[in-house]
């Protein structure tokens, strides 16, 4: 790894940093000889703003998680760097690693397929990383040629391969790793949430059969336990001092029991957890394990709004805390960004597809419909939504689609500027009633007429839906009986509806009506299924099958390359009947 000079004076850095850090603590490791009753439990209190004092004996573990593309935000990479080398100059047992999803989540990020952020992670001088849910974004052939091309050694003991021959990522992973540092040693174990298959995208976890192949020790909380706990043990048998977990799991009610809370009530041997999924803010918090002994857990939240950093003092304390500001900048490292970004904008050029059609948001007079009625590129968002999920029904909201598509060449520019927000794709479990009361909210505003008096748009709404897997009819003649909240959301519909003959594509093409007892499985995004988004508040509650896996934009373009070889045909040159509007 490249290292940097960076002078500053312990007086100006304290000068600067006033009021950056948040609250941190310190604990005594069982490793270091001292007994748990030592602990001073109330020293998660908030530090004074200045610096963790570290000395030429102490090692220092830099921690970043959930970056999700940030690269130059709050802290920025630049940041992190001068930060790293200003660490440096203090102590020569300095560590760098990631816990997760750091190299999805932006168009610079989708358009290089990760590439770019790799780059900039082997600039900045990662030593080691974990794999998040969404480092499996873009595939599993991607994710090996990413990790091959990365500096950062991965770890991770609990992906497993069942498939035949072998997996390249498996292959790449090392379950943990051990560093010697002045004759101690720490070993670090990286850990990966279950909840993955289901985070990011199933079907890159299957053989060609449909069959799962891969797994993350997730039939029980107890497997991963006894899984991450045969680790501990081995670490220690090899003479670990410290053992320090990476983890991807999150504090999340909803992905019990596999939160890093749990995992640490559940082992024993481990003294520090440094965690991401959740986007946590935990500048130290210190947990017992299962032999009532502290561990500390530290989160950094997401996007670089803080860096984590965690001090192994030669006296055996241990310290977590994070920093929210750091005013000095890496010049290689920002240099260095600025070229990758360049080269981003000359990506965003490249060609991604064909269309033999022009998808668009608009009547050939140039008016809005994607608001108020069916339009082409509605349906080949939507049916992008339901391919990539395998969802029975996709909704795609109308205000959420913001720019056409043109005949011909199509480049990634043009897929971003259709889903320029980022969002992420999601599955529910639905009801059919859900379902209805959802298509009559969507419809509340439509009018016979799509021109207004004044020319534009008539009937607008953001939250209208187009749709995959199923069609239905608008009367608009029959006045909207949706009911909102003081805050717009969706309190309730009366029994008069406009929204009629719905029916769900069946698996043999026929359409068959829906059914408002059954369930059925529904994608869209966060914004709409997690958050309420448009008011639509009868997904909320619902059993989540999907959580926040590609991005939107990315579901257009493999969808494109991977169902429609490339080519968007014929069969989007009109609208193809969901929605009629009647009245």
């Amino acid at each position: 790894m490249k290292k940097r000079t960076l002078r500053l004076t312990i007086g100006l850095l304290i000068l600067c940093l006033a009021g950056t850090l948040l609250g941190g603590c310190m604990a005594a490791s069982p490793a270091s000889g001292a007994s748990a009753a030592s602990v001073d439990l109330s020293s998660g209190a908030e530090t004074d703003g200045t610096p963790l004092e570290t000395t030429a004996e102490d090692i220092v573990v830099l921690f970043t998680n959930d970056v999700h593309g940030a690269v130059d935000a709050d802290i920025g990479y630049e940041g992190l760097a001068a930060y790293k080398d200003w660490m440096e100059e203090k102590t020569p047992y300095v560590t760098l690693v990631d816990c997760g999803d750091a190299i999805q989540g932006d168009p610079l990020g989708a358009v290089s397929r990760g590439e770019f952020r790799v780059e900039i992670m082997n600039e900045v001088g990662y030593d080691f990383a974990i794999l998040g849910n969404h480092e499996f974004d873009y595939g599993m052939e991607q994710l090996a040629s990413l990790m091959a091309e990365a500096d950062a050694r991965y770890l991770g003991c609990n992906l497993r391969y069942t498939g035949e021959g072998t997996s390249p990522v498996v292959e790449a992973l090392e379950p943990y790793a051990m560093v010697d540092y002045g004759g101690r040693q720490v070993a670090y174990i990286g850990v990966t949430t279950p909840v993955t298959i289901t985070s990011s995208t199933p079907a890159y976890f299957m053989d060609e059969a449909g069959r799962f192949v891969y797994d993350f020790y997730g039939s029980s909380g107890e497997e991963l336990y006894t899984r991450v706990q045969e680790m501990v043990d081995s670490c220690r048998a090899e003479g670990a001092d410290y053992v320090v977990l990476l983890t991807h799991l999150g504090e999340e009610a909803s992905t019990a029991p596999f939160r890093s809370s749990d995992l640490i009530a559940a082992t024993e041997g481990v003294d520090v957890v440094l965690d991401g999924h959740s986007h946590d803010v935990i500048p130290c918090d210190i947990l017992q394990n299962a032999a009532g002994e502290p561990v500390l857990l530290s989160s950094t939240g997401t996007g670089l709004v803080n860096i984590g950093q965690l001090v192994i003092g030669a006296n055996g304390n241990l310290q977590t805390t994070l920093i929210g500001r750091y005013p000095e900048r890496d010049g290689e490292v920002e240099a260095f960004i600025d070229g990758i970004e360049s080269e981003y904008e000359a990506t965003l050029g490249e060609v991604v597809a064909e269309s033999e059609v022009a998808l668009t948001t608009a009547s050939p007079e140039g008016i809005r419909l994607v608001r108020s009625r069916e339009t082409n590129l509605g349906d080949f968002c939507a049916d992008a939504y339901r391919v990539m999920t395998g969802a029975d029904i996709a909704f795609v909201n109308g205000g959420g689609i913001r720019a056409d598509l043109p005949a011909g060449a199509i480049t990634y520019g043009d897929i971003i500027a259709v889903h320029p927000y980022g969002n992420t794709l999601c599955m529910v479990e639905a009801t059919g009633q859900e379902i209805l009361d959802a298509l009559e909210m969507g419809c509340r505003a439509t009018t016979a007429e799509t021109v207004g008096a004044d020319g534009l748009a008539a009937g607008e709404d953001g939250g209208f839906l187009q749709v995959s897997g199923l069609r239905y009819t608008v009367d608009t003649s029959i006045p909207s009986t949706v009911e909102l909240d003081e805050m717009g959301m969706f309190a309730g519909c009366g029994e008069n509806r406009r929204v009629q003959d719905v029916e769900v594509l069946a698996a043999d093409g026929s359409y068959q009506p829906i059914d408002p007892e059954a369930t059925y499985t529904l994608a869209s995004h966060n914004y709409m299924l997690k958050q309420s988004g448009d008011g639509y508040t009868m997904f909320t509650d619902n059993t989540l099958l999907l959580d926040e896996s590609m991005l939107d934009y990315q579901a257009l373009i493999t969808y494109v390359a991977d169902e429609l070889g490339g080519v968007i045909g014929e069969a989007y040159a009109e609208p193809q009947g969901r929605i009629q509007v009647i009245g």
